[in-house]
């Protein structure tokens, strides 16, 4: 790990100015740390080597609050996934996100882990890791796990870059329609959570729009009565590894019509990947085996695997099978 200087702004407005203010190493410049699961593995393998890094998690502006509201829930960007997986308030209503946030990591690191940090995490792909290959997200110019090993890669061929999004809990979120706020140089700004990630681009090679000079301060929520979800995420191992597929899946039932339906994958695509075709058949159609299958094989419309990850389609759609009929299943406790 390179040297750096580190500093400890009182306010977010300081913080803010920090990230705006140029330094001289090339691409690496300021960066923020919250729990650092990600950030400092980037350092330690020499990916990143920024020489100033911020810390943000004593900031007044920023916190690690789940608030119930009216309207829904508020997450403070610094709650940890455990606090996810644990408060009872997410557990009752929106269970597709302490599903996901259990499943993601070890217990160590989710007590380390910020969502904000973990929605911003860079892929795992083995290329992208090792700091001597020059993949085409680091500024080479190709993506070197299109001909070679793309077991773990996407399935959805949406940029230049076929690694996947690491993130368990933005799949989830995506799916629970949440949105986000950020604060940066020029003031606040709020999103739907789904349009905060964008498959890389020869002009962006990172999977957000997040600007270099803004945080996530929160995360909302929105309450809909009569609304079911579950998360479900297949492995390479029992437990603590990342999605070979990961299924988020929310449902709001009328007796025995799908009234509507969100259903997002993980570990297909360099972004949480919108099943919409998927969501339009169901969309208004009362339960039936039929109508799910007819679901589950939309929700792969598209998908051209790579020639190591075609197992990855049945994986995808017997998760999005058995996600489907738990939630329209009339004998589903809410």
């Amino acid at each position: 790990m390179r040297p750096f200087d580190f500093a400890r702004p009182s306010s977010i407005a300081e913080a803010i100015a920090l990230l705006d203010t140029p330094v001289t190493a090339v691409g690496n410049g300021t960066r923020a740390l919250a729990g650092g699961t990600d950030l400092l593995t980037l350092m330690k393998a020499d990916l990143y080597a920024p020489e100033r890094l911020i810390d943000i998690k004593r900031l007044a502006e920023l916190d690690n609050r789940i608030e119930e509201g009216a309207d829904g829930l508020t997450i403070g960007a610094l709650t940890t996934l455990a606090q996810l997986e644990e408060d009872p308030r997410v557990r009752a209503v929106f269970p597709a996100l302490a599903e996901a946030a259990a499943l993601a990591a070890t217990p160590q690191l989710r007590h380390m882990a910020t969502i904000g940090g973990n929605l911003l995490q860079r892929p795992r792909c083995w290329y992208f890791r090792n700091p001597r290959i020059p993949c085409w997200l680091k500024g080479g110019d190709d993506c070197p796990a299109r001909p070679g090993e793309n077991q773990l890669h996407a399935l959805f061929d949406v940029s230049p870059c076929v690694a996947v999004h690491p993130s368990d809990p933005a799949t989830a979120l995506v799916a629970l329609d949440a949105r986000v706020r950020l604060h940066g140089a020029q003031g606040d700004r709020e999103l739907p959570l789904a349009e905060l990630f964008a498959p890389p681009t020869d002009d962006r090679r990172t999977e957000t729009v997040i600007r270099g000079d803004e945080l996530i301060v929160s995360l909302r929520i929105p309450t809909t009565p009569g609304t079911r979800s579950t998360y479900l995420k297949a492995m390479d191992r029992k437990v603590w590894a990342f999605a070979l597929v990961g299924v988020a899946a929310v449902v709001r039932m009328d007796g025995s019509r799908i009234e509507d339906a969100r259903i997002v994958l993980g570990g297909v695509a360099p972004v949480p990947w919108r099943a919409e075709a998927a969501e339009r058949v169901i969309n208004g159609a009362d339960v039936s085996d039929e109508v799910i299958e007819r679901a589950v094989e939309a929700a792969l419309d598209g998908a051209t695997p790579l020639v190591h990850n075609s197992y990855k389609i049945p994986l995808a759609k017997a998760l999005v099978r058995r996600a489907l009929g738990s939630l329209t299943s009339p004998g589903i406790r809410l």
